[in-house]
């Protein structure tokens, strides 16, 4: 499967990348979020990337726009116990796009 290009709308920036399918684009985007809060660690740094964390995030295609509601938690209790902020995806359902 070919990439495609989309956009990434986080409600404060818009950004653009490629991707195959809307779902991956998100999780992708999300993991290197959660990367950077993991990687960081200066604690009132930490707290400030948290709060900014996004808790709904469209992905724009040529054709279809997904939205989905993120839940972030800060210490896992799904899959991976122990895990520090981990994410669960809500779709919210699908837009045709309007040209």
């Amino acid at each position: 499967m070919a990439k495609r290009q989309f956009t990434i709308d986080t409600g404060k920036e818009q950004i653009p990348v490629e991707g195959q399918v809307h779902r991956n684009v998100a999780v992708k985007y999300l993991m290197k979020r959660r990367r950077s809060l993991l990687m960081t660690k200066n604690p009132e740094k930490v707290e400030k990337l948290w709060t900014e964390l996004p808790k709904k995030i469209k992905i724009i295609g040529k054709q279809l726009t997904r939205e989905y509601k993120v839940n972030w938690e800060r210490v896992g209790t799904q899959d991976y116990e122990g895990s520090r902020f981990v994410f669960t995806l809500d779709d919210l359902g699908e837009k045709t796009t309007k040209k």
